[in-house]
């Protein structure tokens, strides 16, 4: 009990009321009712402002650190908050509490980050386990398939081992889009920035596609000025790849006798670039993970599709490279536009003309 506050508050309220009392009683005019008045109200008053000073800036605050670090050694951190406290504030045990409930949510956020990349590793290895496991077995089969007799076969033969070279192929292509992916990560890829046309880099993709649109009808169509020049400063291959992507996905998952529409607008400073599709669109829900590895909004419709899954999170990386990024809306059976900016080089060509004007 002495060790409470109360117990010390009566062992410290009976000590001041003593010392009022010892000191009224040198006055010779201080009767015996004053003494024991004083007496009592010195004692009262001093109990009670000890016992609350105890109780709510010493003994509540070190119950609360208690608490607090009994939840981190459980590692019960869920129900932390975060509680700011004023420079001002009286007690300084409530300032440690702060500094320790600070503490532990920097470890519940930590730990939040640990459990989100645990997670992102088992879905990641899963998934590539899958992507990997498709072409290898396809390919063992067809192989298997032929040492078990069907060698002999010149036509079987030669259909198995099309077969065999074009899973080969696939398993390539994921490989190189993982091994690029990491590399971009990594920061071990470099970027080359030179001075190029963009609308120049489009027509180049959209004529590379062109083939493969029309085995589906799909209509690929350039709006722009066409007397305007569009010159940009990137990374004249990476941002290819991020148009070829882009542009093959529009129809990939177009509808037969779809339209894609590749826009290129200017602004102040900017070169934006839309790739519109009339295609299946994209689930609001999906919007958020598209970019992620290996993720796919229909994944039996786009294996039988192709591709490896990593398109879109390297044109992420691409972008972010060039200090862009990647924008998407898109409409459930209406289609989607993807969009993405780089910086429209224009001084160049005023800095050019001031000479030429100073001449004249």
């Amino acid at each position: 009990m002495l060790t409470g506050s109360r117990g010390i508050s009566f062992i410290l309220a009976i000590a001041i009321a003593s010392l009022v009392m010892a000191f009224l009683s040198l006055i010779p005019s201080t009767s015996m009712t004053v003494l024991w008045g004083a007496l009592i109200l010195a004692f009262s008053i001093s109990y009670l402002l000890i016992n609350i000073t105890l109780e709510f800036l010493v003994y509540r605050e070190i119950g609360n650190i208690y608490n607090l670090l009994d939840k981190i050694q459980k590692k019960d951190l869920s129900e932390i908050q975060d509680k700011s406290i004023r420079s001002s504030s009286l007690s300084p045990l409530r300032k440690i509490n702060s500094v320790i409930n600070s503490y532990a949510l920097a470890r519940q956020r930590e730990i939040e980050t640990l459990q989100k990349n645990a997670e992102f590793r088992r879905e990641f290895i899963a998934d590539i386990s899958h992507e990997l496991k498709t072409p290898i077995f396809a390919t063992q089969g067809y192989i298997h398939t032929l040492l078990d007799g069907a060698i002999d076969d010149k036509q079987v033969r030669m259909k198995f081992l099309k077969k065999a070279a074009k899973s080969l192929d696939s398993l390539d292509h994921l490989v190189q889009d993982l091994l690029t992916l990491n590399q971009m990560e990594s920061g071990v890829i470099k970027f080359t920035f030179t001075e190029f046309d963009l609308k120049d880099l489009i027509q180049e993709v959209i004529e590379e596609l062109e083939h493969k649109a029309s085995k589906r009808e799909v209509r690929i169509k350039l709006d722009v000025e066409h007397s305007k020049t569009y010159s940009t400063i990137a990374d004249r291959q990476k941002i290819y790849r991020v148009c070829q992507n882009l542009i093959f996905n529009a129809v990939k998952y177009n509808h037969n006798g779809g339209e894609v529409i590749v826009g290129i607008k200017t602004s102040k400073n900017q070169i934006q670039v839309d790739v519109k599709d009339n295609g299946l669109g994209i689930p609001p829900e999906d919007l958020k993970r598209i970019f992620e590895r290996f993720y796919r909004v229909e994944k039996s419709r786009s294996k039988e599709k192709g591709g490896t899954g990593l398109g879109l999170a390297i044109v992420k990386h691409i972008l972010e490279g060039h200090k862009s990024k990647i924008s998407v809306s898109s409409t459930v059976g209406k289609g989607s536009i993807f969009s993405f900016q780089l910086p429209l080089e224009k001084e160049k060509k005023v800095q050019e003309k001031e000479p030429t004007e100073a001449k004249a």
